[in-house]
């Protein structure tokens, strides 16, 4: 079983469970998840977790975002993108300057009123199963980050802008609320996601390369392991007397452990996260250290 993370490339006409499907059979496991879904109709990187990395998918789902997209302005739809059904048009009697001046003032700290068509739930029910259903309610605005925000090109109607931006952030809803701000509406006409935290577009893999890549038996070569989505953690040594401890998931005390070489435990803080090694010298945890107990509780098992 592969046991790791992969960089693929979602290409536009399927949804991310379906990319995750192929995946399964290309690699023929069933272990396998995504972190952050895209919609059918974008494209670009999809972060996959493989065997024990799947229980890393909540974790890496909080990873800041980058995208390219293309916005369609004097068009509203009932799902904020041109797969929908046009709700409201409008002339574009805006300026070139105006729209990059509405395009910019989104960029830091702002509130955004998730899209219906969402998978969000509500009562038990996913957004988009109502909205399907022909039901509206109200959403809370959520607190999102836009970290950086360009425009590439401006061809009016079509506005092009890069956004690098935080979990949680619909770029869907955000050409929505440039539209409303310039007074003429706006959806997304088309999304490319170019980056997941360390996960870039150029580096990714189609699943047409991936299933090539298997068969020639050299996928293992593109996988990143899990250890190594910690490679800036400290790390701890489980001594051999303890070595029960660590096989059983139990919370570790120092005595339990060693530290690399030249590591000053008194800079120990609440709090801190380390990577953990058996008495085999695997990496099997994440450990953090809780400074009220004077010990190192399990974070997350990779047995």
């Amino acid at each position: 079983m592969y046991n790791g993370l992969i960089n693929v490339y979602k290409e536009p006409g399927f949804t991310s469970l379906d990319a995750v499907a192929v995946l399964r059979g290309i690699l023929k496991q069933k272990k396998i998840g995504h972190t952050g879904t895209l919609d059918p109709a974008a494209e670009g990187v999809l972060m996959v977790c493989l065997g024990n990395a799947t229980k890393l998918c909540s974790f890496l789902e909080y990873k800041d975002k980058e995208y390219e997209c293309r916005m369609l302005l004097g068009t509203q739809t009932d799902t904020e993108d041109t797969t929908g059904k046009v709700n409201e048009t409008a002339d574009v009697n805006v300026s070139e300057e105006e729209i990059k001046e509405a395009v910019l003032s989104f960029k830091g700290n702002i509130k955004q009123v998730p899209p219906m068509y969402s998978a969000l739930k509500k009562d038990g029910k996913k957004l988009y199963e109502l909205a399907r259903a022909g039901i509206e309610i109200e959403r809370e605005a959520r607190d999102i980050k836009i970290y950086d925000i360009k425009i590439d090109e401006i061809n009016i109607p079509y506005v092009s802008f890069t956004v690098k931006c935080s979990k949680g952030t619909y770029i869907r809803s955000l050409c929505r609320d440039i539209g409303n701000k310039l007074g003429c509406g706006a959806c997304m006409d088309h999304l490319k996601r170019t980056a997941v935290s360390f996960f870039e577009a150029e580096k990714s893999l189609k699943l047409s390369e991936i299933e090539a890549l298997a068969k020639e038996g050299k996928i293992d070569d593109f996988i990143l392991h899990t250890e190594e989505v910690f490679k800036d953690l400290n790390s701890l040594y489980v001594v051999p007397e303890s070595a029960k401890i660590i096989d059983n998931g139990n919370p570790l005390l120092r005595l339990n452990v060693t530290y690399d070489t030249g590591f000053d435990e008194k800079e120990i803080k609440d709090g801190d996260m380390f990577k953990v090694y058996n008495t085999n010298g695997d990496f099997v945890a994440v450990y953090e250290y809780k400074k009220d107990r004077g010990l190192f509780k399990p974070y997350k098992m990779f047995f």
